[in-house]
């Protein structure tokens, strides 16, 4: 397995492809899955904007969210601050590799169905939402094999959310992970990304469901003494309910056979500058292996829509 650059840390020199994408996710959870958020900003160069999602949620919480695809490019080509309408968000690699913070000061939008957020005009309470949100790496970077340049990486999150006049102190665990290179069409393309950790320490990262009627997939499973063993198949099965959101799926990987239970979505509608839709569900979720192990994380399913809205 090839060993992560620190460089790469940094944004990257696009090409000239319409589509050309970089994009940072940092998700958290409890370790009892009880709250859970995450963010992405999605540099689009060639485009002139970036897309930038953040929210938090629970099993027995609204979902409140930030779904802005219209951020400016940042003046600075290397820097990682976004300022819009209603929104700062900064994030810093402190330590590459090992420590990560994140702040943002935005209105988010507090919605009773997640299913909202496919609308083009979701309905909801505009409310004050913010965090500030360190990653601390909690095992081995893992280097995606050259099918695009990415890396993922485990971690503890510490930090507080504010949601209105409520704070929420997070003391748990997440991963991030970075990703740059040709284009990213989310339109013609499906998968099924997850990360997550058991509770004996198990931490696991698989993307599968790339191809129909294959079980090719990539990721890691690193075991509670911090061995990493690599993956190239993963299976992936999904029962999907209402809205195209998921109602229980199943992984399979290594030595792992895990029942996945959605506990609470935080989904996007995305739109292709041609005008096609794209449903892009994530969830916080708990994973239950088959030896009785629990453990929580987060998961998604790209859903093109293929012209149907």
């Amino acid at each position: 397995m090839a060993k992560v650059n620190e460089a790469d840390e940094a944004r990257h020199e696009p090409t000239d492809e319409q589509l050309w994408n970089e994009s940072y996710y940092y998700d958290f959870f409890a370790p009892d899955g009880s709250f859970g958020g995450y963010l992405r900003l999605g540099f689009i160069p060639n485009l002139n904007r970036v897309w930038y999602w953040a929210c938090a949620v629970g099993p027995d919480r609204q979902l409140v969210t930030v779904v802005d695809n219209e951020v400016p490019m940042p003046a600075d080509a290397g820097s990682l601050e976004l300022r819009s309408d209603g929104l700062w968000a900064d994030h810093v690699i402190e330590d590459p590799l090992v420590h990560a913070t994140c702040n943002l000061e935005a209105f988010g939008l507090r919605v009773d169905d997640p299913a909202e957020m496919y609308r083009t005009e979701p309905r909801g309470e505009r409310v004050a939402f913010g965090f500030e949100l360190d990653w601390e790496s909690n095992g081995q970077a893992y280097q995606w094999p050259p099918i695009t340049p990415r890396y993922e990486i485990p971690c503890t999150v510490h930090g507080r959310v504010m949601i209105g006049k409520e704070t929420f102190e997070v003391d748990g665990f997440g991963q991030r992970d970075h990703s740059w290179g040709a284009s990213r069409d989310w339109w013609a393309n499906t998968w099924c990304w997850n990360a997550g950790r058991l509770e004996d320490n198990t931490r696991f990262h698989t993307t599968g469901a790339l191809l129909e009627g294959s079980d090719f997939g990539v990721g890691y499973v690193i075991g509670p003494s911090d061995e990493l063993t690599e993956l190239e198949e993963v299976r992936v099965t999904t029962r999907l309910g209402r809205e195209g959101l998921a109602e229980h799926a199943r992984l399979g990987f290594g030595d792992l056979d895990l029942e996945v239970t959605p506990l609470a979505f935080s989904p996007v509608l995305l739109t292709h500058p041609d005008g096609r839709l794209d449903r892009f569900p994530r969830a916080l979720a708990r994973f239950g292996a088959a030896d009785g192990r629990v453990g929580h994380g987060w998961i998604e399913w790209n859903q093109p829509q293929n012209g149907d809205a």
